[in-house]
């Protein structure tokens, strides 16, 4: 909740301007002796007495909550859902809300005391992406005086890659020995062919018509197919960049899952098994935004041998 502690409140630009109007009124009305000139700056100067009172408590007493962040692709803007409230019959009016270098957007608090407001942020990065300060501000009801606050959102925003086009598939392999082939199964639905007559056959899949044309005995074989896997391989992008690698990753794991074909993703240490649909979609999608690839190393220049520096 916004409280005095958290307030801060100055004139603004054109609160300034007011002011030095004022002055100008005064020393008029004093150097003329000119009690109307000298009444016109006594009322701007309540009016603006009365302005700071009113911008303040527009203010006092409006409640912010985060209620959700949307998950992005890195270019794109962070989208960070707030509700923002205040008593019932306390109107709250020309409420802004804007992070830090972002966009601002005005909300009343006039019919309704709650609203849902979406904000937007620039400037993100890969992983879990932490909102600037976010600045609540208002200039009502002259617009002479403006009162803040800055808040902190403990709303993190997962940052995706972003997707980048390019080359071959990265895969380490599309088909294992046994996907893709055809496998006879027992309880598989797909009428394969016809085969000699073996002995515990079920009666169910004896060929009952080709034995009744003397054609001999055969039983019916059934079988079903494994649909081709792809694993997405880190390693399979050999010379290129870190973060271009997970840029290509990202895109055929978009690509895939428009196609509905099962895949997996292989990272130094990290390895999600091939599968399909959104769940699955969106855990390899996360260990793309989390991955931290490792760094190389560092010598020092020190020579094992003597114990000295070269």
């Amino acid at each position: 909740m916004l409280n005095n502690k958290r307030l801060f409140i100055m004139p603004s630009k054109a609160g300034l301007g007011f002011l030095v109007v004022v002055i100008l009124l005064w020393l008029t009305g004093t150097n003329f002796d000119n009690n109307v000139v000298l009444g016109l700056a006594f009322f701007l100067t309540a009016l603006f007495v009365i302005s700071i009172h009113h911008t303040f408590f527009n203010m006092a007493g409006l409640k912010l909550e985060g209620l959700r962040t949307a998950p992005c692709f890195l270019g794109e803007d962070g989208e960070v859902e707030l509700q923002i409230s205040c008593r019932k019959g306390a109107e709250k009016e020309n409420i802004g809300l804007q992070f830090q270098g972002g966009s601002s957007v005005i909300v009343d608090l006039i019919d309704e005391p709650v609203a849902v407001i979406k904000l937007f942020t620039t400037g993100l990065y890969r992983g879990w992406y932490r909102p600037p300060r976010l600045k609540v501000i208002s200039h009502y009801p002259l617009g002479i005086i403006r009162c803040w606050s800055w808040l902190i959102l403990d709303l993190p925003i997962l940052v995706y890659p972003k997707p980048i086009s390019g080359g071959e598939m990265p895969v380490s392999s599309v088909a294992g020995a046994d996907e893709g082939s055809r496998l006879q199964e027992q309880g598989a639905e797909d009428f394969h062919g016809f085969k000699n007559y073996e002995v515990g056959v079920s009666p169910k899949h004896i060929a009952w018509k080709h034995y009744a044309r003397g054609q001999g005995l055969y039983s019916k074989e059934y079988a079903s197919y494994r649909e081709p896997r792809v694993w997405l391989d880190w390693d399979a992008l050999e010379g290129v960049g870190k973060e271009a690698r997970l840029s290509r990753l990202c895109y055929w794991v978009l690509k895939l899952s428009k196609t509905q074909q099962p895949y997996g993703l292989r990272l130094p240490g990290v390895s999600i098994p091939p599968a399909r649909g959104l769940e699955h979609k969106l855990q390899v999608l996360k260990a793309l935004a989390l991955y931290q690839p490792r760094k190389a190393p560092s010598y020092t220049g020190v020579d094992v041998n003597q114990g000295s520096r070269l």
